[in-house]
């Protein structure tokens, strides 16, 4: 069964805060950035929405999104968002399980690949692919080990966590870069934030 997460909607913003500071906003922000006016924009796992509301901010019209998440409780506070003259369909419901239409300009995954085995995220990762343009930038937030012991302690109390919360299935990240690059991704840009634990990285689809 597919993570779900209901049961840390009313918390998940703040508990995000509390533990990284401004770290995932940075993170996610740092990728919307890439985002051009007039795209057609999907997202997948974008939480609470306020991640729309910092699109508004930096586009105020002009762009056609699909929000998909399968929290229906992160779902209804996403419609609460200021959308400015944007154009947005809510669609809640795992995105293996939805029937979109192909030709998106841009992907935004924030933090959402990170949540599923090395077997799961093939099936996610081949339901998004598709659904994304030759030369379209797919967005991409994640965690990563890069050897420090407090990033480990960080991982593994994240992964209990969400697993008894919200059905994370995860145990341990999975080669979300090998799957790109297996693709034929090229990796356009990337940065590091909160001690290089969170990377974002802007991969443009070659084929």
């Amino acid at each position: 069964m597919a993570a779900n997460f209901n049961n840390s909607a009313w918390f998940y913003d703040q508990l995000a805060g509390l533990v990284y500071g401004k770290a995932l906003v940075k993170a996610q922000v740092y990728l919307i950035q890439q985002i051009a006016e007039n795209s057609k924009v999907l997202i997948v796992g974008g939480g609470t929405g306020w991640i729309l509301e910092e699109l508004t901010k930096l586009h105020p019209a002009g762009l056609a999104v699909t929000y998909v998440d399968i929290s229906a409780k992160m779902m209804a506070l996403s419609k609460k968002s200021n959308i400015g003259d944007n154009k947005v369909v809510f669609v809640n419901d795992a995105i293996e399980h939805t029937d979109l239409v192909p030709g998106f300009d841009f992907v935004l995954t924030p933090f959402l690949l990170d949540n599923f085995t090395e077997d799961n995220l093939s099936t996610i990762f081949t339901s998004i692919d598709k659904l994304l343009k030759k030369d379209g930038r797919w967005l991409n937030a994640s965690f990563q080990f890069t050897g420090k012991w407090w990033q480990w302690v960080l991982l593994k109390t994240m992964f209990v966590f969400f697993k008894v919360i919200c059905g994370v299935e995860a145990s341990k990240l999975p080669d979300i870069g090998r799957r790109f690059a297996d693709n034929e991704y090229t990796l356009v840009e990337q940065k590091g934030f909160f001690g290089d634990f969170m990377g974002s990285r802007v991969y443009r689809k070659s084929i």
